[in-house]
């Protein structure tokens, strides 16, 4: 797993906590992964969606098969990437379902994943976005022996 900043040094997320990415975008846009998973929040999601090297980034990797994946209001960017065209989605409520996309079925699901597409409403279902994208990865049986563990 890698995280990567927009630019380099620590970011200051929309609740206040700093993380420090293990490097920058630009420094990991010729990489190949398995999946990229946005965060949400405001105004990181507005950031994301302005810059063409995630719009750029995103598309290469679904044209490669791979995953992609946003939770909160970073589902945002999969749609100004046309990643959402065709496919069903969620998110925060009131990011895409106030958004001017015909092209996508806009749920309330609490985590979809429609083909490799992985979409999920907000902190409240970060444990079942986890969870999905664990399975996507690693399978059912790896996600089950995590859930599993988190009961106890």
């Amino acid at each position: 797993m890698v995280t990567a900043g927009l630019e380099e040094g620590p970011v200051k997320a929309s609740r206040g906590i700093t993380l420090v990415p293990d490097t920058t975008l630009d420094a990991v846009m010729e990489e190949d992964f398995d999946m990229l998973v946005l965060p949400g929040g405001l105004p990181g999601a507005d950031h994301l969606d302005a810059d063409p090297r995630i719009h750029s980034l995103l598309q290469r990797l679904n044209q490669q098969g791979k995953f992609t994946a946003a939770i909160c209001a970073a589902p945002k960017v999969l749609a100004g990437a046309g990643l959402l065209d065709g496919h069903r989605a969620t998110s925060y409520p009131g990011v895409l379902d106030k958004m001017d996309l015909p092209q996508v079925d806009v749920q309330l699901e609490r985590v979809i994943s429609d083909d490799r597409v992985i979409t999920s409403r907000g902190p409240g279902t970060a444990m079942d976005f986890a969870l999905e994208l664990i399975e996507k990865l690693n399978g059912s049986a790896t996600r089950d022996q995590v859930e599993q563990g988190l009961s106890r």
